[in-house]
């Protein structure tokens, strides 16, 4: 963090969430938590995130840059270091990521100002929970193939359609969504809406089993959803553009509302030198092994390479491109935290056989966990696949793949 670059304002804020986060560490629950908010699933564990969200918002620690007309704190630069906190602090994540990450800062750039004045305030406090509907069935990395259709109704829209991989909607009342509203051009033929979805009448939410054994993913059938034009987005034929803002937010390339908590990046390299000091092989320690001692090196040394790189980018002088930084984070946090989880694997040895339940798994099996995980994270906001063509076509100049 570069902690001397920083106003005394912005110290003093970093200060106070210090305090705060030290003074009020919720307790832990009597059952785990999934290792992302996606993966809630239970109603206890929703309570207890939205309780301590809400209790976040009211210190002023989420929502920090947005301002005050909204429910913002009307500051500049005071959300990155909120969140760099509360990761620190190892506090619980925040439940309502898809809000705070996508749906607030796109309401906020494309919204009319009764949207943004009735919108963004419980979306802040965790009082109202937010879902994405953007993949569908037949049209997953090609996001401008939606066929959900919203048919114009007078003053309202009628939405049929199918969205899949559904984060959090068996909680949600609201969803951001793509829809066609014309077949006339694949960009130019799709609109942005929001959308109430519980308990709205001809709206199902079915969930669906991961690898892992959790849910938290769903499907949602839209069968003749009414919903009124004042929950549009933008201009009707602009869907695209709209989307290109929740996108800019879901890869990490600009900040949202707010973050942190849960297991970071440095929980997990730290996680890894820990797991290998534990686990035996032929009578010592895994770390005594100079060949796998030099892997987990390498681990490190990318994850401190990351850190180092988010911190040159925000010095203009040192970026040569404005959005390479932003554009390959995603990428490269996605495929490390997968390789890390790989070789926690590769040390338990048998052990990692154990699974979630198993009293003997080493650290509760989360590096079992972990690296199931980790191929829904390298597939979700765009497939590696997709992000090294954005890198290539965005910032390198390529030609476009096809």
């Amino acid at each position: 963090m570069d902690v001397k670059k920083e106003t005394p304002e912005q110290s003093e804020f970093r200060d106070h969430c210090r305090r705060w986060l030290r003074e009020n560490r919720p307790p832990a629950l009597p059952s785990r938590l999934p290792e992302y908010a996606i993966e809630v699933m239970l109603d206890e564990h929703r309570r207890y995130l939205c309780d301590w969200q809400k209790k976040c918002y009211q210190a002023g620690l989420v929502a920090c840059d947005y301002p005050k007309e909204y429910g913002g704190g009307g500051h500049s630069g005071f959300q990155r270091i909120a969140s760099q906190e509360m990761s620190n602090a190892g506090v619980p994540y925040l439940i309502n990521v898809i809000g705070l990450g996508m749906a607030a800062p796109t309401i906020l750039h494309h919204g009319t100002e009764e949207q943004k004045r009735c919108l963004l305030p419980p979306l802040f406090a965790a009082d109202e929970i937010w879902c994405q509907g953007f993949s569908e069935p037949n049209a997953g990395s090609d996001l401008a193939s939606a066929q959900t259709f919203a048919q114009r109704d007078g003053d309202n829209w009628v939405i049929n359609g199918h969205k899949v991989w559904t984060s959090l909607a068996h909680f949600a009342k609201w969803m951001i969504i793509l829809c066609r509203t014309s077949h006339d051009d694949k960009y130019k033929g799709l609109t942005y809406f929001v959308t109430p979805i519980a308990d709205t009448k001809g709206v199902t939410v079915r969930p669906l089993i991961k690898i892992t054994g959790q849910t938290g993913f769903n499907e949602v059938l839209f069968d003749d959803v009414i919903i009124p034009d004042a929950y549009r987005l933008d201009q009707v034929g602009n869907g695209w553009q709209v989307a290109m803002t929740t996108l800019l937010h879901e890869r990490g390339a600009a900040e949202g509302a707010g973050g942190g908590g849960g297991e970071g990046l440095e929980e997990r390299t730290v996680g890894l030198v820990r797991l290998a000091k534990k686990i035996k092989r032929n009578g010592k320690p895994a770390w005594e092994d100079a060949a796998l001692r030099d892997r987990i090196v390498q681990i490190l040394i990318r994850a401190e390479g990351m850190r180092q790189t988010h911190r040159r980018a925000r010095v203009p002088a040192l970026t040569e491109h404005p959005m390479r930084i932003p554009l390959q984070g995603k990428l490269l946090i996605s495929e490390l935290m997968q390789d890390a989880a790989a070789l926690g694997l590769e040390i338990e040895g048998a052990h990692a056989s154990l699974y979630l339940g198993d009293g003997h798994a080493p650290d509760g099996a989360s590096w079992p966990l972990a690296y199931l995980n980790s191929y829904g994270i390298t597939i979700a906001a765009g497939t590696s696949e997709v992000q090294r063509n954005i890198l290539g076509e965005r910032v390198l100049g390529l030609a476009k793949s096809k």
